[in-house]
């Protein structure tokens, strides 16, 4: 088993992970395959269209905005 003790693995299993600090999300298929969006149907309409897209390049990945840090 690959993967933290507890966490699903398999033909079928799909991930969208939040990248904290944007509006950034990762998905990643059960192939490996990867891609980020701001949109989470763009990327569950990717997913489950398996293997559909997922050789040819993925899009640019959106500009993650810099976070400047404020005094309090």
């Amino acid at each position: 088993m690959s993967g933290p003790v507890g966490m699903l693995t398999g033909d079928r299993v799909y991930r969208i992970h939040w990248m904290p600090g944007t509006d950034i999300l990762r998905g990643v298929c059960h192939c490996g395959a990867e891609r980020v969006a701001e949109e989470p149907v763009e990327l569950w309409e990717w997913l489950l269209a398996h293997p559909q897209g997922h050789r040819s390049p993925a899009p640019p990945a959106p500009e993650v905005p810099t976070r400047t840090a404020v005094p309090a």
